[in-house]
């Protein structure tokens, strides 16, 4: 249970996807106003690197652990479908083995995964961390400046909409992807051996 997590056992913690709350009110606002959410602001001030995927995503936003919002799509439809995604500046834990414009093809599964940041915050504080953003044509719900997700300055903290998880092995991706999410883990655990 939740009310009985401790941080004092985990290298790393991972948000997954789903409908936390039903998605009541908004994806992943209930689940930002829980005693959870306190503990991953503890873990942050305990350098503990932190992903949050599609939902995991929503509730790092809706707590506050990220900038921006995340709106319903463009098309008010639930979009299921693969993805090519490029990463800018990757840097932390979770992109530490991720090159400069690197392509990374996952699939998306969500109904609430338009980003949005007011051009203030995009330039002040977003230009300066990593960023991965649907590659041009595939921007699957109107996020602005095609973000597909945002990490914070350090990298420590990093929220994707697109599932990596579901990017792990060949035989799942469609023709014309390639299943290389997985990078993501294999940068986490890179960067827990060295000490991260």
């Amino acid at each position: 249970m939740y009310k009985d997590f401790s941080l004092n056992d985990w290298d790393a913690l991972i948000i997954p996807g789903g409908f936390s709350y039903g998605d009541w009110l908004r994806a992943g606002a209930i689940a930002a106003r829980t005693q959870a959410i306190e503990k991953l602001k503890d873990a942050k001030d305990m350098h503990i690197p932190i992903l949050g995927i599609c939902n995991g995503f929503q509730i790092l936003v809706e707590g506050e652990l990220l900038p921006g919002a995340l709106l319903p799509n463009e098309n008010s439809k639930f979009v299921c479908r693969w993805i090519k995604t490029y990463v800018e500046k990757p840097r932390g834990p979770w992109l530490s083995l991720v090159e400069e414009k690197q392509e990374i093809d996952m699939p998306v599964a969500h109904a609430e995964g338009r980003y949005y940041v007011d051009e203030e915050t995009y330039r002040s504080s977003l230009l300066k961390s990593p960023i991965v953003r649907y590659a041009p044509g595939h921007n699957p719900n109107g996020s602005i400046y095609d973000i597909a997700g945002v990490g914070s300055e350090d990298g420590l903290i990093l929220g994707l909409m697109p599932h990596p998880e579901r990017s792990s092995e060949d035989i799942l991706a469609p023709r014309g992807f390639r299943a290389n999410g997985k990078i993501l883990f294999e940068s986490l655990a890179h960067s827990l051996k060295k000490g991260w």
